[in-house]
């Protein structure tokens, strides 16, 4: 046996260190990702304030598809209003009476 060697102390010492510190390696990094990752707990603050502006711009758009329904509403072949159906008559086809005067509003 005399070609055998005996590991030294450091090497075994290594040897039984690499799994754990593997271990915490993976844990560190997984760890940090959950804090400063993409989707971590500081990334909370921004989809907050993502939320919030989409819910101002889905009220806005629901206010706007409140408008265009009640002017649909009143478009209905069955019962249409008189008003409405002049006023898109004579805006598609650009049409005043001499004594009107109109008031562009934007």
């Amino acid at each position: 046996m005399a070609g055998v060697k005996k590991p030294s102390p450091f090497r075994k010492t290594m040897r039984r260190a690499a799994w754990p510190a593997l271990g915490l390696t993976l844990i560190a990094f997984f760890g940090a990702y959950a804090v400063l990752g993409r989707n971590g707990l500081l990334a909370y603050g921004d989809y907050q304030q993502q939320l919030a502006k989409r819910e101002r711009y889905y009220a806005t758009l629901d206010q706007k598809r409140t408008v265009l329904k009640n002017r649909v509403a009143l478009l209905d072949p069955d019962h249409a209003n008189p008003d409405m159906v002049d006023e898109m008559v004579r805006k598609e086809l650009n049409v005043t009476h001499p004594d009107e005067v109109i008031v562009p509003l934007k």
